[in-house]
């Protein structure tokens, strides 16, 4: 059947056309509406803890960090909180050497604390693995899909001195090879 033949139906199909799209932009406004602070503090937020995850997602997704936020989890028992932070280790917003790496890690867990009353903060960055075809990356086979290149925890009462910590490397975990590829940036 032609639609050039029967007008009515052409009629009709663009009206139910014209209807739907109506009906789904009514909900963009409320979509709309929804930030993306919001949007970002939702989708990475993980842990047992996932409300205070996405608490501290609010505050943190505030700032663009030239290393990007991957993951804010909260995991927690009974009354114990604690919080991880995992940064993306490649694909800088901006320029990042090793000293402003480590500001921005200060920055990034004395915010944490401010926004919540976790009593540990983890940071830590990864990189991705290769994968190959056929290889396993869920499950319980999965093979790893990314490794640690820097790591630092401080407790809520270390939090004063967590900076001259960082900044001296006392307790914190750097691959050598990525630390050297920050410093050549």
């Amino acid at each position: 059947m032609s639609l050039g033949k029967h007008p009515n139906v052409a009629l009709a199909a663009l009206t139910t056309f014209a209807i739907a799209v109506t009906l789904v932009g009514s909900r963009a406004p409320a979509r709309a509406a929804y930030s993306l602070v919001e949007m970002r503090a939702q989708q990475r937020a993980a842990g047992n803890r996932r409300e205070d995850a996405v608490r501290i997602g609010r505050t943190l997704f505030r700032t663009v960090w030239p290393a990007q936020i991957r993951k804010v989890r909260v995991d927690g028992v009974g009354a114990h909180r604690v919080a991880g932070v995992v940064l993306s280790g490649t694909n800088f917003h901006s320029k990042l050497a090793p000293a402003a790496f480590v500001d921005e890690v200060v920055a990034i867990v004395t915010q944490t604390f401010a926004a919540s009353d976790v009593e540990e903060v983890d940071a830590w960055a990864i990189l991705p693995l290769p994968t190959y075809a056929n290889e396993v990356v869920a499950g319980d086979l999965a093979q790893p899909t990314s490794y640690t290149v820097f790591s630092a925890t401080v407790r809520r009462g270390e939090l004063s001195r967590f900076a001259e910590r960082i900044r001296s490397g006392t307790d914190v975990y750097w691959d050598a090879a990525w630390r050297r590829s920050l410093e050549r940036s």
